[in-house]
Formats: C-alpha cells, sequence, structure tokens
C-alpha cells in the first residue's frame, strides 16, 4: 500500500534523519530500490520525473508496476510514489493515477501564479490524503533539458508557499542536479538556516543529492532536511557495473547475452548505491 509521505517525514525532521528519494525508470530500479528499503528496514520515496513517467509509457504503468511489485516482494516498509519537478498538469495526472505523492515545481513562475497554483493543488492532495511538495528558487543543473546555476532561494517566498500549507518544501541553497562542477562552491547553510527558522516544523527537501561531500549532507539533516534526492548517482553506478560486464566479454559468454544476466551487475549496483545513502542519510531501521 502507498503512502504519502507526510508522516515518514515529519518522523525524519524530529527524528534528525532524511528519507531518500530514490527516481525509477525501469524495473530494474524500482526492485532494486524496494529491495534495500526493505533489507534496511527503511522508509524510501520513489521519485518519478515527467520524463521518466512519459519512458515507462505512462503514470498508469508506473503506478501498476509499483503496486503489484510491492505486493510480490511482500514490501512492508512505508514506500511512498512521487512526482519529481512535476508540471502543474502533470501533477494532476499523477493524482489521477494513484500516486501518493507530487512535487509542483512552480519555482519558474512569477512567486503570486506559483502561490495561485500551490494553493489549489494543496486543497486537492489533502482531499486525497497526499503529500505535495513545492520549490522556491530553481535547482540548478539538468532536469529534464532545463539547465540552471544552482540559485539560493528568498527565504520569505519560502515562507510563504511553506504557510499554503504545503507538507515539504524543496528551497534552493546552491545546489544543482547531475555532477557538480570543479568551481561549485558548495551549499549555502546561510540561506537553509534563514529558511528553517522561517518555516519552522515544515520537513525541508535537498535536491541534487549526487555528490555533494557527506560532511555537507550531514549538516544539511541537523538543519532541517528531511528528503534527499538521488537519482545521477544510481544512474552512473548502472552503467560503470553495465561497461564493466560488456568490457570483460561475459555477454558473449554462454547465455550472458540475456537481458536478466546481462543488467544483473546494474541491479546490484544501484542496491549497494542505495544502501550507502540510506546508511547516510540515517533512515535505517527508522520503519
Amino acid at each position: 500500500m502507498l503512502v504519502s509521505a507526510k508522516e515518514m517525514l515529519q518522523k525524519a525532521k524530529a527524528g534528525k534523519y532524511a528519507v531518500g528519494q530514490f527516481n525509477i525508470n525501469n524495473l530494474e530500479w524500482t526492485k532494486a530500490i524496494l529491495l534495500t528499503a526493505q533489507e534496511m528496514n527503511s522508509p524510501v520515496i520513489l521519485g518519478v520525473s515527467e520524463g521518466a513517467g512519459k519512458y515507462m509509457t505512462g503514470y498508469k504503468t508506473v503506478v501498476g508496476m509499483v503496486n503489484g511489485m510491492m505486493e510480490e516482494l511482500k514490501i512492508t516498509v512505508p514506500v511512498a510514489l512521487h512526482l519529481d519537478h512535476g508540471s502543474y498538469e502533470g501533477c494532476l495526472k499523477c493524482i489521477e493515477a494513484g500516486f501518493s505523492s507530487v512535487m509542483f515545481d512552480g519555482s519558474h513562475y512569477p512567486i503570486e501564479e506559483n502561490v495561485a497554483k500551490t494553493t489549489e493543488l494543496v486543497k486537492i492532495c489533502n482531499e486525497k490524503g497526499m503529500s505535495l511538495e513545492a520549490e522556491v528558487g530553481s535547482i540548478g543543473g539538468e532536469e529534464d533539458g532545463v539547465v540552471g546555476a544552482g540559485e539560493c532561494a528568498d527565504p520569505q517566498e519560502c515562507k510563504a508557499i511553506a504557510d499554503l500549507g504545503v507538507t515539504m518544501l524543496a528551497a534552493g541553497i546552491g545546489n544543482i542536479h547531475g555532477k557538480y562542477p570543479e568551481n561549485w562552491k558548495g551549499l549555502s547553510f546561510e540561506t537553509l538556516a534563514a529558511v528553517q527558522e522561517l518555516t519552522g516544523e515544515m520537513p525541508l527537501v535537498l535536491h541534487g543529492g549526487t555528490g555533494i561531500p557527506e560532511d555537507m549532507i550531514k549538516k544539511a539533516i541537523s538543519l532541517g532536511v528531511a528528503k534527499i534526492n538521488v537519482n545521477t548517482e544510481c544512474q552512473l553506478s548502472f552503467a560503470a557495473a553495465t561497461r564493466e560486464y560488456i568490457e570483460a566479454g561475459k555477454d558473449l559468454q554462454g547465455k550472458g547475452f540475456d537481458p536478466r544476466k546481462l543488467l544483473a551487475p546494474g541491479f546490484e549496483a544501484i542496491k549497494a548505491t542505495v544502501r550507502e545513502k540510506i546508511t547516510l542519510f540515517g533512515s535505517e531501521n527508522k520503519a
């Protein structure tokens, strides 16, 4: 049974740990993340970008796969299925398809419009018992073709959005999606502390968890971050393990070309990455 991310994140914030959002791209990804969360007795959030949703043929397919898998694998830890960086229309489609959580990324709208659309979604999500994430200050890097520099959010704007009744808030604090450039300035803890002061109990979200040094991650958690998004790191580890398998010529030995064999090392690599992150975020045995 999919659950809203509300309770798991409120517990995380109070307990000074974070729940990982791991983005899914296909069956291997989903299975690896669910099994690892279950093995580690950790709550987990499965993230789906609009691009990945389209790739998997649509949100209903995703919901069907995740629900079926949770039943067949006997997953008992709390799992939220969450739309990542959703448009207003995307949010409505996911609500209809059976997601348990959505993110409305209104960061590119003027603040008034971000407020108006967020208000509308708060109402719908509350009626359905779903969690809603909002974003203020765009996160840098590339997200489905949109490239930004990693700006810092205005704490007052964060408060304005938080006060609308969203479940969690993603505030830009100099973080970016994808690999971090050599000259990256690091996270702005001043911004994070100011946002935390104005938004109180609200769980904060850190996007672009790949490549942020561990000490910065831990400091961010101590300052109220209760959800950390990881995507690129799983992709890199999957690709590296697959490359190694093929370069070693294993796909040419016996039935090594069978997709179940070909994708197995990548699947194990995703599991190892997720395990490492769950340990770092402190959510092990918090289910």
